[in-house]
């Protein structure tokens, strides 16, 4: 196993392990339980990404022309078309599938491997969709919040589909391990860099970074699962509740 393999197993090894050994650890939103354990595991990947992850996505950002980054990303989004449309197939999205595939197709090819995006010139739109939300499909509850070490805000479903996404990304399968180390990496700090802005704006204007970053993740969540079209909620006895999570295939949309 590579070492950034090691990373990734450790911290959602970690993240289950806590999430058995500490049920008495109980917050005040029913949505978040192990909010007291949330927060340390918060205050460890602050001190982490303070230390190291932004400070290598500033240089990252300071070095590489804007063109460049640019074409970085392109890849990396070209690269999780591919399983985004896996997932858009699973979830019985076909025209969202066809539209990934097509995205794929149009810019691995005159694109470059996806280095320029043409498909988003033509007017093919991008159909991001992960195994966390395919399983929602399919009526797998959320379960509660969870802070995962390095990776951040999650939930129980979602930190299980973090895991098959990363097992199943085509970087994944590079067979030389340095090369497939070196575009993890890459892809990370590519990703650290393009949150700069919105992340310190967060720490700015929050009195409460925690909360608004939890139920910002919620709430998006909420969005991707019913593609910008949750069901509504006027009608529970207590406002205050979470949106159920129903799957989305059993949803009829007003």
């Amino acid at each position: 196993m590579t070492c950034v393999g090691r990373l990734r197993l450790f911290g959602m090894v970690l993240a289950l392990l806590l999430l058995q050994g500490c049920t008495s650890l109980r917050g005040p939103d029913p949505a978040d339980p192990l909010e007291p354990l949330n927060r340390k595991v918060t205050a460890f990947n602050d001190v982490a990404d303070d230390v190291v992850l932004r400070p290598v996505a500033v240089f990252y950002g300071q070095f590489l022309p804007t063109v460049v980054r640019k074409g970085i990303s392109n890849f990396f989004s070209n690269q999780s078309d591919v399983m985004s449309f896996f997932n858009s197939v699973a979830q019985l999205k076909m025209e969202a599938a066809l539209k990934n595939i097509t995205r794929v197709g149009i810019n691995t090819t005159i694109g470059l491997g996806g280095i320029i995006d043409w498909a988003t010139e033509f007017n093919i739109d991008k159909h991001k969709e992960d195994f966390g939300q395919t399983l929602a499909f399919w009526g797998v509850s959320s379960g509660p919040y969870v802070v995962l070490p390095f990776f951040g805000p999650s939930t129980v479903r979602d930190s299980f589909g973090l895991w098959v996404d990363t097992k199943t990304d085509v970087n994944q399968q590079v067979s030389d391990i340095g090369a497939r180390n070196t575009l993890t990496l890459l892809r990370l700090t590519d990703k650290r860099e393009r949150y700069l802005t919105l992340s310190d704006a967060v720490k700015q204007a929050s009195l409460d970074p925690y909360t608004f970053t939890r139920d910002a993740y919620l709430q998006k969540r909420i969005n991707d699962i019913y593609d910008g079209n949750p069901p509504m909620v006027d009608d529970m006895e207590d406002p205050d509740e979470p949106v159920p999570m129903v799957a989305p295939n059993q949803v009829k949309q007003p």
